[in-house]
């Protein structure tokens, strides 16, 4: 009986107490162990893929498991101790300033799934962060979508994470704009292939270069220690060693930030924005954890917690968009004479007509999405036999399962269109508002503001472009330069009716908007707020529905980040319009666009930014031979798991050779890359090995489709200083030749064949 009771009293002792009293807690998956002790610090990361299991903590900078951010004080507050209970899956961290937070930690076969549940009291507190997660790994860091990679043959690991909710967004909670800065960070890769300069260190910052409004001369720096940023979503330290992290916001609160993208240009100085308010807060956020082998990381773990969790997930051809047998380059016109632009594409094996030659598409809701009238009565796209209209190009182009597409400028409102003049719209996106002191007849230019704060910038972070300084009073645009600095304070050089709006009388205590505006150089409109940016995103699914379109090259695509919301606002903008476009039976949208973001990194197909020598100069064979962009870009896609984009390039004339085009394809193909291949009808008609060129570039990207290419034939293939043919046995085998740069002294090299499920 005395025995009886003592297992008794034992038994209950065991079952009382909780799992949380433990100094350390371990969780797992197929390939990555982390340890979190009791101050909710990650004090181990593991490889357990390997024996002995590789450490990637270091020793002495053991990682937050979620930090809070007082924007207003710029304060972080770490966790002073952290309890778990295994029943639950939760974690409870305490903080200094009093906040209680529970988070929920759920192992998943690939990944841990990492979820806010709640945090109480707020005190203060209007961000939270994931990590910093801090890696011993010095290789590689994938700033956009928070990665740290370790590429060698001996380690072969990756630690990253993905934002599991639009909510969630890369980078750190002091973030200005929710998108970080761009500009140039030191990091070597490999410090033994590439040792620092001594004038230089690991992490240090530098702006870009050119005069702020050139995108091109953005890209200034050649040597491979200039990283340029995207993001800052992974950084490193002193010692080279990179960092990831994710943040949310409580969008909800009123707030004004100073912000710019290029902060550290003179050309492109921080504006003061006043953000919009939106229902969107913190409790909720959610991320992906992961470790695993990095050279199965892509589709064996990222687009399984793509799959897993409803991530966006658009394939081309039964594929993923970003399995690189998915890649494929894009025809891309000019001169706009296209009797055999589809010809050419389909022999090519594209899948894409970008219509480049027709210029901007701007977003005009007026047209309720028919661009080239009700009765598609404008026919724009010229052919021999007679012009047509998008529809009917496209239904042509479909035919032979090829889609067409245009360049929009985003989300700006150009002048003339039906949101911006000559009736603006009462939803458009402002830096400031202020009130009226003294009403205005609509011929008076003595327009007096209760307060001159910020008036004096010029609009827009970007070029900060004189002749969009505008407010709105009412339905009129007014444009101004300068405010007086002595009471009462007066809005000077002031211009009525502007952008031919209809000038008015206002009354005393009106408001006034000081508009958020783009920039110059054709790009010329307004910002709308959140609410028209949704009915603009849905403008463009509904183009795409009615027109046949099916792609579009965003330029501008920056301008999401001006209303203050950064990577959120993208996120929103192309999830409204795929989520219309699905609505709508429209198939998946290619994209490409000015930019790459978080954002838009689930959407986003292709970046095929820029072009020319810029970005692969095919005669010197090197990654921009004019400014670093190619090797910039490809620096940054290749690091986030993202293909390059070699831009609008090698054009077809009478000049080109098929062994240019065979080098060209090697590169796309070993490095992972697409291009937007620039055709001219008369050009190409001009050109003796038209017909090779065609069949060269048509094998190659068979056997792409088909993934017949290993990692160790592809690493061959990216050498810039080797030389390759390549032969169709049938539709299943290739034959890979080596050759000379002149495409002479064929020798075999390896066959190849078509890879199962391809």
């Amino acid at each position: 009986m005395k025995l009886n009771f003592i297992k008794f009293v034992i038994a209950f002792f065991v079952a009382t107490i909780p799992i949380s009293v433990f100094a350390q807690y371990n969780f797992n998956t197929d390939y990555f162990k982390i340890q979190i002790n009791n101050k909710g610090l990650i004090t181990s990361m593991k490889n357990i893929t390997v024996k002995p299991n590789r450490e990637f903590s270091p020793s002495d900078k053991p990682s937050l498991m979620m930090s809070l951010y007082d924007s207003k004080k710029n304060v972080y507050y770490q966790p002073t101790s952290a309890t778990y209970t295994q029943t639950s899956q939760t974690m409870v961290l305490k903080y200094p300033n009093g906040s209680v937070a529970k988070i929920s930690i759920v192992p998943k076969k690939k990944y841990f799934k990492l979820t806010l549940q709640s945090l109480s009291p707020r005190n203060g507190i209007d961000v939270i962060q994931w990590g910093n997660y801090h890696t011993n790994i010095t290789n590689l860091m994938g700033e956009i979508i928070g990665v740290a990679r370790d590429t060698s043959k001996t380690v072969n690991y990756a630690i990253g994470m993905l934002a599991l909710n639009d909510k969630t967004l890369s980078g750190l909670a002091e973030t200005i704009g929710d998108a970080a800065p761009f500009q140039y960070i030191i990091h070597t890769p490999d410090a033994k292939r590439f040792p620092l300069p001594k004038d230089l260190h690991e992490g240090q910052i530098f702006t870009l270069g050119g005069d702020g409004i050139s995108d091109v001369a953005f890209y200034a720096h050649k040597e491979p220690w200039y990283r340029i940023m995207y993001g800052n979503a992974a950084l490193v330290d002193k010692k080279g060693q990179i960092s990831i992290a994710y943040q949310s916001r409580d969008r909800s609160v009123e707030r004004e930030i100073n912000f710019s993208l290029m902060p550290l240009m003179a050309a492109n100085k921080p504006n003061h924005i006043q953000v919009q308010p939106l229902p969107i807060d913190y409790v909720g956020s959610s991320v992906a954890l992961w470790g695993s082998p990095d050279s199965t990381a892509l589709l064996d773990v990222i687009q399984k917690i793509v799959l897993a969790e409803k991530l966006p997930h658009p394939t081309i051809n039964g594929k993923w968009i970003k399995d690189p047998a998915a890649f494929v380059p894009d025809a891309l016109t000019s001169g706009n004479l296209n009797d055999s632009i589809i010809s050419y594409t389909s022999r090519l094996g594209f899948k894409t007509i970008s219509l480049y030659d027709q210029g901007f598409l701007k977003a005009d809701r007026g047209n309720n999405g028919y661009i080239d009238g009700k009765n598609f009565e404008k026919k724009p796209i010229k052919l021999t036999s007679g012009n047509v209209s998008h529809k009917e190009f496209s239904d042509m182009a479909a035919k032979h399962g090829i889609t067409i597409g245009r360049t929009p400028i985003t989300n700006s409102l150009a002048p003339g269109t039906l949101d911006a003049s000559p009736t603006p719209s009462d939803s458009l996106c402002y830096q400031q508002k202020r009130l009226l002191v003294k009403s205005i007849s609509a011929t008076d230019t003595v327009i007096l503001v209760d307060d001159p704060t910020h008036l004096d910038e010029i609009a827009s972070w970007e070029g900060h472009c004189a002749d969009l300084n505008m407010i709105k009073i009412g339905k009129e645009l007014i444009h101004y330069i300068g405010v007086s600095k002595d009471k009462p304070y007066r809005l000077l050089n002031v211009k009525r009716g502007y952008w031919k709006t209809t000038p008015s009388n206002h009354a005393n205590r009106d408001t006034i908007y000081k508009l958020q505006v783009t920039v110059n150089y054709g790009y010329d409109g307004l910002i709308p707020n959140m609410q028209l940016q949704d009915k603009i995103a849905e403008h463009f699914a509904e183009i795409c529905k009615i027109n046949g379109l099916a792609y579009y090259d965003f330029d501008g695509q920056e301008f999401l980040f001006n209303n203050g919301h950064g990577y959120y606002s993208t996120k929103r903008f192309f999830g409204k319009m795929f989520e219309k476009a699905k609505q709508l039976g429209v198939p998946y949208i290619r994209f490409t666009g000015a930019t790459l973001s978080e954002g838009s990194w689930h959407y986003q197909s292709i970046w095929n930014v820029g072009g020319g020598k810029n970005l692969y100069d095919a005669e010197t064979r090197e990654w921009g031979s004019t400014t670093s962009q190619g090797k910039d870009l490809r620096d940054v896609t290749y690091a986030n798991y993202f293909p390059v984009g070699m831009g609008g390039n090698f054009p077809i004339n009478p000049k080109s050779k098929v062994e240019e085009y065979e080098h060209i394809q090697a590169i796309s193909v070993g490095v992972g890359t697409t291009y937007s291949l620039k055709i001219n009808q008369k050009d190409v008609e001009g050109c003796p090995q038209k017909d090779a060129i065609f069949k060269a570039i048509r094998t190659w990207e068979d056997a792409r489709a088909a993934n017949a290419f290993p990692i160790w034939v592809k690493n061959q293939l990216s050498d810039p200083a080797l030389s390759f043919h390549l032969e169709s046995v049938d539709a299943n085998n290739w034959n890979l030749y080596k050759t000379k740069r002149d495409g002479s002294n064929k020798k075999m090299f390896v066959k190849l064949k078509r890879a199962a499920g391809y």
